[in-house]
């Protein structure tokens, strides 16, 4: 039988609750010889808090989700779907499906720890009053106008020359003012 990982969907927000409980159950039942890892992919986020601080924490890349590499049998699969806060694992018609080697590449890489953030969550919200702190831009003063999350960008509006001007901005070169 060979080893392959298996996505294994649980309550969202019990993530870690899960692998601790089946790494206690993988050892209290024996089963070490065909449960080998139980990954949680994470991210680094930066959060922009309401003072323009920037407050870096991991995230969950696929909320629900855990990821259990094994070699499947009877045992094993009841072993992992009988521990508390999992509700079953990825596959149709009741047979479970293994990751491919790329998919769990993929995966991975999503998670990849590196130094800088993957991505920026924030506080922010249309209306928010900030001042441009780099770029060309630098010193101006501006509101809000749309709020990117996922690109990690703002549109502000910003008086130029006289003019209310459009601009978009990431979010490491604003800071909120009050």
């Amino acid at each position: 039988m060979s080893k392959r990982w298996y996505v294994v969907h649980t309550y969202s927000g019990y993530e870690n609750k899960v692998k601790t409980d089946l790494e206690h159950r993988i050892e209290t039942m024996g089963m070490q010889d065909r449960i080998f890892d139980i990954q949680i992919p994470m991210e680094r986020v930066v959060e922009i808090k309401e003072g323009g601080e920037r407050v870096a924490k991991d995230s969950k890349v696929f909320p629900g989700y855990v990821l259990v590499r094994m070699e499947m049998d009877d045992d094993s699969w009841t072993c992992v779907r009988n521990t508390p806060g999992v509700t079953g694992f990825l596959g149709g018609s009741g047979k479970p499906a293994p990751l491919s080697r790329d998919e769990y590449n993929k995966m991975m890489r999503k998670s990849d720890k590196g130094d800088a953030p993957k991505r920026t969550a924030t506080s922010i919200e249309v209306g928010t009053s900030i001042r441009v702190t780099s770029g060309p831009l630098a010193g101006f003063d501006g509101q809000v106008a749309e709020v990117n999350a996922e690109a990690g960008k703002v549109k502000v509006t910003l008086l130029i020359f006289g003019r209310e001007t459009p601009v978009e901005l990431a979010f490491d070169q604003i800071e909120v003012i009050a």
